[in-house]
């Protein structure tokens, strides 16, 4: 059903699984209307029937590829026309690829698949969705970032093309936060630490609702919450 005027609608990209499962569940029940971001659609479809059936009618599977330009003008398009905006842009969907593998042996392939879908890929639908958020003087940007994206976490080895593409949303992050700075857009990024999930791994201290639990946090921001902020656990931390 399409959101009500008073509703909120966000989008969450890799919302089918994991940290953005829950970020959809939360979100839902908080009342806004959801597009959940699958690249596969059937798989978005069954991780939809997961979820009490309160909250079903509050959400729609949009196919979503990050790293497909044509993928996320559609998405987009399709959420606009349905609901006639997008509130809310959580930037989920990410890979990491290249674990215990040394940066002066890396793949470039994986470098690049890992920057067009970790950083490329969330650029893209932000300047899509920045346009309407500005005219409407409105709008929340929500980058899932990590630990290895503060600037000190290039000072060990390894994990170069994840650290890169995270310490690069980061800055991406900060950049667009002060072009929209008194515009009704707040733009944020959160580490969601070490989560339960097919990225995480079974050994992950956190279960992933915890791991969404900021990312809400800061898609439901007051009009006077904070902009170009990193955090973790709801509080400010270093870049």
């Amino acid at each position: 059903m399409p959101a009500a005027s008073s509703d909120r609608v966000a989008l969450v990209t890799g919302g089918n699984r994991g940290i953005g499962l829950e970020i959809c569940r939360g979100l839902a029940e908080a009342g806004h209307f959801v597009a959940m971001g699958s690249r596969d659609a059937a798989a978005g479809a069954e991780a939809m029937s997961e979820l009490d059936q309160k909250i079903q009618d509050r959400l729609i599977v949009v196919q979503l590829d990050v790293t497909d330009a044509e993928s996320a003008r559609n998405a987009v398009a399709q959420i606009q026309t349905r609901s006639g905006r997008i509130d809310v842009l959580v930037n989920n969907a990410g890979v990491y690829l290249d674990e215990g593998v040394p940066g002066s042996s890396v793949s470039i392939d994986v470098v690049e698949t890992t920057l067009r879908t970790n950083l490329i890929g969330a650029l893209r639908l932000a300047q899509l969705v920045i346009p309407g958020m500005r005219e409407r003087r409105f709008g929340r940007i929500v980058n899932t970032s990590s630990g290895y994206g503060r600037c000190d976490s290039t000072d060990s080895g390894g994990v170069l093309a994840y650290k890169l593409s995270k310490v690069a949303l980061n800055g991406m992050t900060r950049v667009l936060a002060a072009e929209l700075r008194g515009s009704g857009v707040l733009v944020n990024a959160l580490d969601p630490g070490w989560v339960r999930t097919r990225m995480g791994g079974r050994s992950a201290s956190r279960s992933p609702r915890e791991g969404a639990d900021t990312a809400i946090y800061l898609a439901t921001l007051p009009p006077n919450g904070p902009t170009g902020v990193f955090f973790r656990d709801r509080r400010q931390i270093p870049w």
